[in-house]
């Protein structure tokens, strides 16, 4: 076995605060056991001790939710000690921890650095934005508080990234939200669309994304990032003098490059490494945070081997469903760049088709928003990819 990735849930969908479009709290909704609670040491050993042991590459491991930090400083303690008893080869690991920040506080920021943690938090663009869908469980706003997690982070010198879901409303505001950032001096930046719940593709929640709204975000958001970038290569700079990383930008950038990208989304398919697992707090284990529900669950680390795991997520067929592209999709000029998108938002009989279209099975539903978006962009990549590669 080469690198291993793990994804781990160590407090299930638990969360101290209350998001309206929480993804992973409607995909607890819809399987046997909404939540499995927090991760018992006896299962984080058993993890780590049969994953670790076999990779040769590299070792990464994600720690996500629900809210991580619930499982306790403590907890993530007893991770890095793990890490170190069973590294007996000695690969190189990478650590990261997606959180909403409600929690974080010296003792959490300490820990990041000396640990070499690589965060991602959560804000959703300005404050009014932000606080309209992210709330504490009384329903208060949580802006100011996360802002001064990222303070906290910034004192210490943590590693972080941003993290920002695409609301409708966030959508209108592309440009607002770059200069807010930029201003934050928040340099890396990771921007996700907005998922409507399983099978109601189209439902009009008040944080709902529309293909259009999609279209109009990438293309504003692209002309910000574009303008620094330029003015960078002007200078005979780094982009990043100017400009934020921006992940999905940079694989595109990487595609016309003739780079392989290294997100599963640019891709189009689905674990795009066989070494990964995602896995539940009682030990469960899926193939992807976005099909945690009973029908894909592959078996349990403490019950398990490996090698029974990875048997049977090969046999789900999860990854070779995910290269299937539909005939509207192959006859696409923007195909090259598209490339259909991360499966959970292509329209199919389990993700939710719209009742309203007659769309071909597996389109993507933001197909209307990326094809308005490379319509506006594509000239202006190419001429980026070209100085950038060239």
């Amino acid at each position: 076995m080469g690198s291993v990735g793990l994804l781990i849930k160590p407090a299930s969908g638990l969360c101290n605060m209350r998001c309206d479009y929480c993804f992973y709290l409607d995909e607890a909704e819809n399987r046997t056991t909404a939540s499995y609670g927090i991760m018992t040491r006896d299962t984080l050993k058993n993890v780590i001790r049969k994953t670790l042991l076999r990779a040769e590459g590299s070792y990464s491991i994600a720690f996500q939710g629900g809210e991580p930090t619930l499982a306790g400083l403590g907890f993530f303690e007893e991770a890095v000690r793990l890490i170190r008893q069973y590294n007996q080869k000695n690969v190189p690991v990478q650590l990261a921890l997606q959180t909403n920040g409600y929690a974080l506080n010296e003792d959490w920021a300490r820990f990041f650095h000396q640990h070499h943690f690589l965060i991602g938090l959560s804000v959703d663009g300005t404050a009014a934005i932000h606080d309209r869908f992210r709330h504490g469980k009384d329903g208060s706003g949580t802006y100011e508080r996360i802002l001064e997690a990222a303070r906290l982070l910034d004192q210490f010198a943590v590693d972080y990234n941003i993290l920002t879901v695409v609301t409708g409303p966030a959508a209108l505001s592309a440009r607002e939200i770059y200069q807010e950032y930029q201003r934050r001096g928040w340099h890396y930046l990771q921007f996700i669309s907005c998922l409507d719940p399983l099978g109601q593709y189209g439902s009009r929640m008040p944080w709902s994304l529309t293909p259009g709204l999609y279209g109009t975000f990438l293309s504003e958001l692209f002309d910000c990032w574009a303008e620094d970038v330029e003015r960078a290569l002007k200078e005979g700079k780094e982009p990043l003098t100017y400009a934020p990383y921006i992940r999905s930008f940079d694989n595109y950038m990487g595609i016309l490059g003739g780079y392989r990208p290294e997100s599963c989304e640019q891709t189009g398919i689905c674990r795009l490494s066989e070494s990964t697992y995602v896995v539940e707090a009682e030990g469960s284990v899926y193939p992807c945070d976005f099909y945690v529900l009973d029908e894909y669950l592959a078996g349990n680390f403490n019950e398990q081997r490996l090698d029974a795991i990875e048997e049977k997520l090969r046999a789900m067929g999860f990854t070779a469903r995910s290269r299937q592209v539909p005939e509207r999709c192959r006859s696409c000029q923007w195909q090259f760049l598209c490339r259909d998108g991360c499966y959970r938002s292509r329209l199919t009989k389990e993700n939710g088709l719209d009742p309203e279209t007659q769309t071909e099975e597996g389109v993507n539903y933001f197909c209307e928003g990326y094809q308005a978006f490379f319509a506006h962009s594509h000239d202006r990549m190419m001429r980026i990819a070209d100085q950038m590669f060239n």
